[in-house]
Parts: C-alpha cells; structure tokens; sequence
C-alpha cells in the first residue's frame, strides 16, 4: 500500500481584508466612531465659515489670499463654481451621462431671476418681483429645462449625448444674444440682492462685502451635499450606478433607466440653477457673454480632475478651477504676467493629473477599484 505523507505545515491563513475606509486620511476617517467624525465635520464647516478672515492668519494667510481679486469675492466665486461642480457630478459622476452644457442650466436660472426682478425686463411691470420671491420659479424653469434637454436625448449615449448637450448650451447662448426679450450684450442690470438688513437698517447683502454671500453659498452648498448624499445612497443612486456601468443590463434587472435619467437630468439642472441664481443676486447685471461654452467645460474639467463620483472630489475640483486662475493674478516669472498664461497653466496641471492620478484627487471608491482591476488586467503576467 501507498503511504500517504502527512504534513503538519497549516494552510496558509486567509488574508485579511483591509480596514473599513482603506489608507490615507479617508481611510482614517472611515474607521473612526460616529461623535469623531461628527466633530470632525463640524471643525470642517467652521474653519470653512471663517475663510473669510484667513487672510489675517500671520505669515499662511497672505499666502493663501487672491492678488488683484477681493478674497471674499473669489470666495463667493468659488462657492457657485463648487455648486455647479456637484451638480455636473450627479449627471456624469453618478449617472454616466457626459454632459458638455452644463452652462445652459446656470445660464437659465440667471436669466428666470432676471426676467422676473430687472427693471429692463419685459415681465417687470407685471412683476417686479424681489430676488427671493423669484428663485423658486428661476428653479423651476431649470428643471423643466433639464427635463426638455433630457427626453429626447434619453436613446443617446456617450458621444452623441455629449454633442446634443453643447447643442443646447449654444442654443441658450445664441437666443440671449439674438433676442430682445434676453438683451444680448446689453443684459440686464438692477438685479436685486438677496434680502436682509443689519439692526441700522444698512442692507446684509449689499455691494460693498461679499461675505454674506459667500455664507448664503455655504449654507446651500451644505443643503445640496445633505441632499445628492441621501440619493447617493438611496434606490435613486443605485439606479444611477446601474445605468453608468452598463446600461442594457440595468435595463434586464428592471431599472427603469428613462425615469432615473431624467432624475439626473432635472438635478443636475435644480443645482446648476441655484448657481445661476446665487449669481444674478449677487452681480446684479448678466448679460449672453458670461454663458460661454468655457464654462461648461472647465466645470466637466473640475469634477474630473477632483475625483468623479465623489462628493469631496466635486467640491475640490470646482473649487480649485475657481481659486488658481484668480490666485495666478499678479504673479509673473520672469517679467511674464502668468494670469494670461492661466488657462494653459491649468491644462498643464489638469494633464499632470489625468497622467499621475487618472482616478482624480479624491476618488470615489467604486472609481479606484475600477482602475486598479484594469490596471491587473493589463499588466503583464510574471
């Protein structure tokens, strides 16, 4: 008879799966308990209120600060850049769907609330409306125009998709410029600020400071992330991953794909309206050439190069679009003024990015572990 050998070696112990929330300071964050992330979240939206006073931090806060641009007015700009950031992020981040327009929905909720409070609109002598008045129909015409973009386009994907959306942010831009009702290059101008006033009467939202305004687009900012979180993990975000990652086979399962795009659709526009809003209220004069296609497409650039389908990633990405150009005034190399180089300074850092990090700076989990199976798939077998 055969002898069967016996070994006391043990089988080798199964690996162990890496903590909750992996490496880096997610990972941390992750493995904390609820009241230390709590208090971490808090700190976080603190220190974000008090950006306004960074500049008087000694020695870091004059390094931080915009040359050439008040800091409390590139705050502001940073705040609806971020908004129009994570609203782009809902649409090609959680839905899949590449969107070139996104400035059309910006531009109609900035041309709703002026149509309804400018002295120099047509509707004013039958509104005249005040600027909180105004909004809620400035973002209901968004959504409807979110819906109307996104009916006949719902058999569309990838590419052509891409191409019927700069269709309609060109079809914006061009009727404003065009028509008399929307004025062109004229624009409209008086449009009302926010309402509120301090104890002596003096406006909150007046022309002079633009803190409360970076404030109110704090608050909304906070609003809407507490909103796309809750989708995010609802049977609504589920649907949208479905439909990013193969939408026939989401189809198959019973995910009703029409319905959800158009809930990426309707908003992705709400929050890229709220931006159109926020910046009529504040600038007070809009007219076509503020919507150009640049737009739409630096906002795409920022929620990639920030981390697609990932809230944080949005918010960094629509912030840094919006603070480097404004931080590049002033500074020159070499007696060459780098603000003009602005736009080819970023494409390089954008470059950079996409070769180093393809992932974005903070990536959604999902995303990293997508380019990590394929970066397996692709390495040569030892």
């Amino acid at each position: 008879m055969t002898e069967v050998a016996v070994t006391s070696e043990k089988p080798p112990a199964p690996k162990k799966q890496a903590s909750r929330g992996g490496g880096g300071v997610r990972g941390w964050f992750g493995r904390q308990p609820v009241w230390v992330r709590a208090v971490v979240v808090l700190a976080a939206t603190a220190a974000a209120f008090l950006l306004p006073y960074v500049g008087d931090v000694p020695v870091i806060g004059p390094q931080i600060v915009t040359n050439g641009v008040d800091w409390t007015s590139a705050l502001f700009n940073m705040s609806y850049y971020v908004l129009l950031a994570l609203g782009l992020n809902v649409v090609v981040g959680y839905a899949g769907l590449l969107d070139l327009g996104y400035v059309g929905f910006f531009a109609v909720g900035a041309y709703g609330t002026a149509l309804l409070t400018s002295p120099d609109s047509i509707l004013y002598s039958h509104t005249g409306w005040a600027w909180l008045a105004a909004a809620p129909f400035a973002l209901a015409l968004t959504m409807l125009a979110g819906l109307i973009l996104g009916w006949p386009t719902l058999r569309l994907r990838g590419d052509y998709l891409a191409i019927v959306t700069l269709g309609f942010a060109e079809i914006i831009r061009i009727v404003a410029t065009s028509t008399d009702t929307l004025r062109g290059d004229r624009g409209f101008t008086s449009i009302p600020h926010p309402p509120g006033s301090y104890s002596d009467g003096s406006p909150i939202f007046g022309v002079r400071d633009a803190t409360p305004y970076f404030w109110l687009g704090l608050v909304v900012i906070i609003l809407v992330i507490l909103g796309v979180r809750n989708l995010d993990r609802s049977r609504v975000g589920r649907s949208w991953l479905a439909i990013r990652e193969d939408e026939e086979a989401a189809e198959v399962m019973g995910v009703r794909t029409t319905k959800y795009k158009l809930w990426a659709f309707a908003i992705g526009a709400f929050i890229g309206g709220l931006g159109g809003v926020m910046f009529a209220g504040e600038q007070s004069f809009i007219n076509s050439q503020t919507f150009v296609l640049q737009f739409s497409i630096l906002v795409l650039a920022g929620v990639v190069m920030g981390g697609s389908g990932n809230i944080a990633g949005a918010i960094l990405g629509g912030a840094l679009i919006s603070y480097i150009p404004d931080r590049l005034r002033g500074i020159s190399f070499g007696g060459t003024d780098l603000y003009e180089y602005r736009f080819a300074l970023f494409g390089i850092v954008i470059i950079v990015i996409m070769i180093l990090r393809p992932q974005g700076l903070i990536p959604s989990r999902r995303r990293a572990m997508e380019l990590k199976d394929r970066e397996k798939e692709v390495a040569p077998s030892e």
